[in-house]
């Protein structure tokens, strides 16, 4: 036997002795706790990346920068060959040495397009207390397993009811209470703690009452956790999505590594190495990436919502999950009717195919998501003579020099135009540069919709260079995408080098597409002006000529 399957068989022998003298029910981690039925539900389908950014960390290592989007739904691509694990890099030597070792294959879970374990946990959730589902887990052309109609559903219809007693949220109850109590001493937030309460149950196997939907979790998500630095270099090159995956890839490395620092090597009894490492923690975020759901009607809390977390997202969807205060469960309520035999989809969110493909690993069809914007990066010259001044201005409120601002085909928000007005204006105009800075941040309430006639022709040519800068890169990555060198040595690497390259290259067409339209309007803009000064001109000339 190896050593983590010794371990997981005492811990597992452990918590059988212990159950006898337990019962489930702890009054401190009450799941009735978690959710008082109190306040009206309010909707909410959760964005893993911005849930995760936004958790208050001011209790782990201040390293941990978590970075917010600058401003601001799922399905897998039809045809998904097999995932192949690998390793991530980072900078730390640390870390780097952990990533350049041959990962241990994650003992619990299926292959994610198994239904090996559908009817195991749909005969638990029901043994639990789920009502009658009007939904089976089914093989899908759009996301590989789904909820698929099994009888009529009528448009406006509420679905699931999934009852508080099965969702996991950071006050569900530990089958180790102790390790539950020593990280809630630590303040650890929602996050890390659930990760980590996930980690916990899963080593239990059968022992744990969450074991039937662990097993059905996918061994492997769709994840950009799994993506290796050289891989983000070769195929997110062209993208800012690359930044933003290499960020959430170090801030989920630290997050371990500080909880290792500050806790697990103080109670190895309770948090072995063996089970808790960096190989289950990148299982456990991707999960929680790609299933968490947020609940602001209740406090605000994310949780898991088993059953629920099978609903695959579609574009043309504004459903989403909620919390039903009549009826005391999850419900969402439907925007259409379904036929049986007819996939049931939800909205994750108003999300960018970039965003979709950094928390759930895909990316919708080109021309099917009407939230798709693609971030244009912006920067001061430091060749300007008033480089410092602008800067201090863009300080003040949360900017810096360089910058991105999100673009959609059907144009861009105010904020763009704030901050190009203030990269072309000349030195006579330093007294309005804290004006334009503070239109440039979305954390500002100050009037953004500036305007200054003078400088407009400018800044319009500013944002059309700055996207035809990015439209080179994407058409480069493009061009040399029909011939890049996968350096494979085996099929099931291949399929894994072929799958990630088809994302980057949907990825990278859809956010070229927003930007050719971009310099479209941007040149289009340029031309009637430049043609409204010479016929001004001309007016001019045939006045002289006339009083002449």
């Amino acid at each position: 036997m190896t050593a983590i399957s010794i371990l997981l068989d005492k811990i597992s022998n452990r918590y059988d002795n212990r159950r006898n003298d337990q019962t489930h029910s702890h009054p401190l981690y009450s799941v009735d706790k978690v959710f008082p039925l109190l306040h009206p539900p309010s909707p909410a389908m959760a964005e893993a990346s911005r849930i995760f950014q936004t958790t208050p960390m001011s209790s782990l290592s201040h390293s941990l920068s978590l970075r917010k989007p600058c401003f601001q739904t799922i399905s897998l691509p039809r045809t998904s060959p097999t995932i192949i694990r690998c390793t991530i890099s980072t900078s730390s030597s640390d870390t780097a040495k952990a990533a350049s070792a041959t990962p241990q294959p994650i003992p619990w879970g299926c292959d994610v397009d198994s239904l090996d374990n559908a009817a195991a946990l749909q005969k638990w959730l029901t043994d639990s207390g789920l009502p009658p589902q009007k939904m089976d887990i089914q093989k899908v052309d759009i996301g590989e397993r789904g909820l698929v109609a099994v009888n009529n559903i009528r448009k406006g219809e509420k679905l699931l009811f999934v009852p508080p007693s099965l969702v996991i949220s950071a006050n569900s109850e530990w089958s180790f209470p102790e390790a539950g109590e020593v990280l809630k001493r630590y303040d650890v937030p929602d996050w890390p703690l659930i990760a980590t309460y996930l980690i916990s149950e899963a080593s239990l196997m059968k022992s744990s009452r969450w074991s039937n939907y662990i097993s059905a979790l996918p061994r492997q998500p769709y994840s950009l956790l799994y993506w290796t630095r050289a891989e983000l270099d070769r195929y997110l090159e062209a993208s800012q999505i690359r930044e933003r995956a290499i960020e959430r890839i170090n801030n989920v490395t630290g997050t371990y590594n500080d909880l290792r620092a500050r806790i697990f090597s103080k109670h190895p009894n309770l948090f072995p190495e063996e089970v808790f490492n960096m190989e289950t923690f990148r299982w456990s975020f991707g999960i929680l990436f790609s299933r968490m759901v947020r609940l602001p009607s209740l406090d605000g809390r994310v949780a898991l919502v088993p059953w629920a977390d099978m609903l695959n997202h579609s574009c043309d969807v504004e459903t989403f999950l909620d919390y039903d205060k009549s009826t005391k469960g999850v419900v969402f309520t439907t925007d259409r009717p379904y036929q049986p035999g007819e996939q049931v989809f939800i909205s994750y969110g108003r999300k960018s195919n970039g965003e979709l493909l950094l928390s759930y690993g895909f990316v919708p069809r080109q021309g099917t998501n009407p939230r798709d914007s693609v971030e244009l990066p912006l920067s001061l010259k430091r060749s300007d003579k008033c480089y410092e001044q602008k800067v201090e201005a863009l300080k003040k409120h949360g900017l810096s020099a360089s910058q991105c601002f999100p673009l959609q085909v059907t144009g861009w928000p105010l904020e763009l135009m704030a901050y190009a007005y203030l990269a072309v204006s000349p030195p006579n105009m330093i007294g309005k540069f804290e004006e334009m800075a503070a239109a440039a941040s979305n954390k500002s309430t100050t009037n953004k919709d500036i305007r200054i006639p003078e400088l407009e022709e400018q800044a319009f040519q500013y944002i059309l260079d700055s996207c035809e800068s990015s439209i080179s890169k994407y058409t480069k990555f493009l061009q040399a995408s029909g011939s890049m060198d996968l350096d494979i040595t085996s099929p099931k690497q291949l399929n894994r080098k072929v799958f990630l390259k088809q994302l980057a290259v949907d990825l990278c067409n859809s956010e070229q597409r927003i930007l050719f339209r971009a310099q479209y309007i941007l040149r289009r803009r340029l031309r009637d002006m430049k043609r409204g000064e010479l016929k001004a001109l001309r007016l001019f000339d045939s006045v002289t000529k006339f009083f002449k």
